[in-house]
């Protein structure tokens, strides 16, 4: 029965994965008018996560199934609690509006787990979380550099490159950028099954990869449209620039195994062609400010929510279940401050897209 539980929560959490992450990668194209049609936008991102779970989604599954708590500690009933406590978080996330980080929610639920067994990879944990600050920083300064190179060469040589050559590649590297998604992203509901010996890594990648691809093509047209919203305002250079650096940084990631925030590393993106216009602005607009609440809520919740049924269902330590009360309500009613917090971010950066046109 357990089994039957891990699998559909794991299903349930690809399926979300799809419609809120995947979906998101042809944001940019699609923003931009060079892609008109959504469910054409939504095709490519599930193509491309098919592709890329595919192609490269074994590193990150191997590390979120055995690279930060031992795999002989994820057995079937512990598989169930990290997928049902990312998936649901998620999934209650993403239908009220809160941007929470996949990635992060997923390791956040394994260390939970991993505390109440008091064994944790501490390193290679360290290493994963040091890179969620490093990459970020790293796509921000990358498009703020290339956007400082493009103004000056524009200016000195007053000439504008092919608005079809631009469209072109921006549906390319778009593409590039859902491949990138599917390869770090598919591994979050694959990776508790694998590790539990649940499912095997080439019977997985497959059947999961379809199960994001149908999110994304199904389910990912709000997020698609929200995130196209973002970007109305950027040149179709910027986009280019913006969707290769996301897509090229969250591949070498995936290569490395390392479960990357590909929602933050966008918008760090997207915040450094900003910078460009207005450095000293940028680090008073309030999406700043939420950056930094989604990348230390989304782990921290989950975490908890882990620690406390591991605690109650496998270690029969009852008294958590006070500790998993208190940390829903407090949950909840930081919800419901985010999401009144993001209807303004909303509108002000709107506002201050259009003022910096």
């Amino acid at each position: 029965m357990l089994i039957i539980i891990a699998i559909l929560a794991a299903g349930l959490f690809a399926f979300n994965i799809g419609a809120s992450g995947s979906a998101a990668s042809m944001g940019v194209a699609y923003g931009a008018k060079v892609i008109k049609k959504r469910k054409t936008a939504l095709l490519l991102a599930g193509a491309g996560a098919i592709i890329g779970a595919l192609w490269g989604g074994q590193h990150v599954t191997n590390t979120l199934g055995k690279g930060i708590i031992s795999e002989d500690l994820i057995d079937v009933p512990v598989a169930a609690i990290i997928l049902l406590v990312a998936g649901g978080t998620l999934l209650i996330t993403n239908s009220i509006g809160i941007p929470l980080s996949t990635s992060e929610v997923t390791v956040g639920a394994i260390v939970g787990v991993g505390i109440s067994f008091q064994q944790l990879y501490v390193t290679n944990i360290l290493h994963i979380i040091i890179l969620w600050l490093v990459i970020p920083f790293i796509a921000f300064m990358i498009t703020f550099t290339f956007e400082k190179m493009r103004t000056k060469w524009q200016n000195r040589v007053k000439l504008k490159p092919s608005h079809k050559v631009l469209a072109v590649l921006l549906i390319f590297t778009g593409f590039f950028e859902a491949i990138a998604a599917g390869m770090n992203n598919v591994a979050n509901a694959l990776g508790p099954l694998v590790g539990a010996d649940i499912m095997s890594m080439e019977t997985g990648l497959p059947v999961f990869a379809v199960i994001v691809a149908l999110g994304s093509i199904l389910f990912g047209g709000k997020v698609l449209e929200t995130n196209a919203k973002k970007i109305t305002s950027l040149s179709l250079a910027n986009g280019l620039v913006i969707s290769s650096t996301t897509g090229v940084l969250v591949i070498i990631a995936s290569l490395f195994g390392i479960p990357i925030p590909m929602t933050q590393v966008t918008t760090t993106a997207i915040v450094g062609i900003s910078a460009t216009k207005s450095w000293e602005n940028v680090w008073k607009q309030k999406i700043i400010h939420q950056i930094v609440k989604v990348w230390v809520t989304s782990p921290i919740i989950s975490l908890v929510i882990a620690y406390s049924l591991t605690e109650m269902i496998i270690q029969q330590s009852f008294y958590t279940v006070i500790l998993l009360i208190l940390t829903i309500t407090i949950t909840f009613v930081l919800i419901k401050y985010e999401v009144k917090a993001e209807k303004k971010i909303g509108k002000q950066t709107r506002r201050e897209w259009q003022a910096n046109e």
